[in-house]
């Protein structure tokens, strides 16, 4: 079944946005894919970055951490907005701001300027991320919301895929500033895709006041929501760990393991396809399994995982004992991801914009925490990664567990 048929079978979908739902795959893909794209393309060039800019190890992974932290403020200020004056404006500013900040990176001459500067591409960024999680709010409910957004990460998962392949391709040409040339030509496309060919999905009957008042209660409404507070922290805690990868393994398998910038990106893009092949496995399956039933198989496969990956790390094993539960964490995404998003939105179609913010605030800000952490263990050694891999892991499972068994 082609991913069109797949997205016209889904059930729940306002009949008049059916002929339109490739559209909305691929735009909303393209759109959520932001992060990834964004984190993901330059790590190969950061033992490179360090020495060209004369700094540290730590210094450059604050650039991850600058863009999380970036995400997170973008969202919790953009999410609300777009519930009040609709997603196309504030989609259409996030990604003019987007395309400035990413030329501003190719142009810094220092890591301090660089951070700054990705700090403000990163607040352009999540007006991608935060809108089309919520407009997919707006279009679908129950199961079908679960399966569009396993259907996204067929896009979506692209992302990681590409982009250390892309990063490493560019550096046999051209220096690391290359790689953010290469953002803003991304982040120009989407702006004039997103401004021609995304209609308004939110209804003028459907938007909320942009007041301080009702915007702080909806957001504490949502921290007192038990479920969606314990789901968003499951996937939060997971980013954690993905983001510890991300931070560390550059690092780690160049540097520890001698592996070259373009031998890394096909590693990093290996990965990548496990991603891809979960979330179409959970698009295929949810429904027959529930989404909750499908979350907790992929926190165990994650833990699992990470816990494989410590222990390799730990007792110096080959590479060909850390790659396999490498590979088994970060696809256990394609099961975590669509599942945690669907059953932490689910209850909150009046708020879809605040509730997208606020769960990837949650996650952005996990995922920020652990990436310094990861610096903090020194060089010449991958066990400070996998420690905090495993650590973020297992706490996701535990915040699941405690949640009440329904839906």
């Amino acid at each position: 079944m082609s991913t069109t048929e797949q997205v016209q079978a889904v059930e729940g979908v306002r009949p008049s946005k059916q002929r339109n739902l490739a559209r909305y795959v691929l735009i909303l893909g393209g759109l959520s894919a932001f992060g990834p794209l964004s984190i993901d393309m330059y790590l190969p060039a950061l033992p490179v970055m360090t020495s060209e800019l004369r700094t540290s190890d730590a210094m450059l992974q604050l650039t991850l951490s600058s863009f999380i932290v970036g995400l997170a403020i973008g969202q919790i200020v953009i999410g609300p907005l777009s519930d009040a004056i609709g997603r196309r404006k504030p989609l259409i500013a996030g990604l003019a701001i987007y395309v400035v900040a990413s030329v501003l990176c190719a142009l810094s001459p220092t890591a301090e300027l660089l951070i700054a500067s990705r700090t403000l591409q990163a607040i352009g960024a999540a007006a991608g991320i935060v809108i089309a999680r919520a407009t997919v709010r707006d279009l679908f409910s129950g199961i079908a919301m679960t399966r569009f957004f396993s259907m996204l990460m067929l896009v979506n998962g692209l992302a990681p895929i590409l982009a250390p392949i892309v990063g490493g391709q560019v550096l046999n040409f051209t220096s690391w500033r290359g790689v953010f040339v290469v953002l803003t030509v991304f982040g120009a496309l989407l702006l004039t895709v997103a401004a021609i060919a995304l209609p308004e999905p939110l209804a003028v009957e459907h938007r909320r006041p942009a007041k301080f008042k009702p915007i702080m209660r909806t957001y504490g409404g949502l921290l007192r929501d038990r479920n969606f507070v314990g789901y968003a922290l499951a996937s939060g805690l997971l980013f954690g760990a993905v983001f510890a990868y991300i931070a560390g393994s550059s690092f780690a398998l160049q540097d520890v393991y001698a592996l070259s910038p373009q031998q890394y990106s096909l590693v990093f893009g290996l990965n990548g396809i496990g991603i891809v092949a979960l979330g179409q496995v959970n698009g295929r399956i949810v429904g027959r399994f529930s989404e909750r039933a499908l979350l907790r198989t992929g926190l165990c496969l994650a833990t699992l995982g990470a816990l494989g990956v410590l222990l390799a790390t730990s007792l110096h094993l080959p590479l060909a004992f850390l790659l396999p539960p490498l590979f088994l964490l970060v696809s256990s995404i394609g099961l975590i991801m669509p599942n945690a998003t669907s059953l932490a939105m689910a209850e909150h179609p009046r708020t879809a914009g605040s509730a997208s913010a606020l769960l990837g605030v949650l996650q952005f800000v996990v995922g920020g925490l652990a990436t310094p952490l990861v610096g903090l263990g020194g060089q010449g050694s991958a066990v400070p990664m996998a420690v905090v891999m495993a650590g973020f892991t297992v706490a996701a499972l535990v915040a699941f567990l405690t949640l009440p068994n329904r839906r």
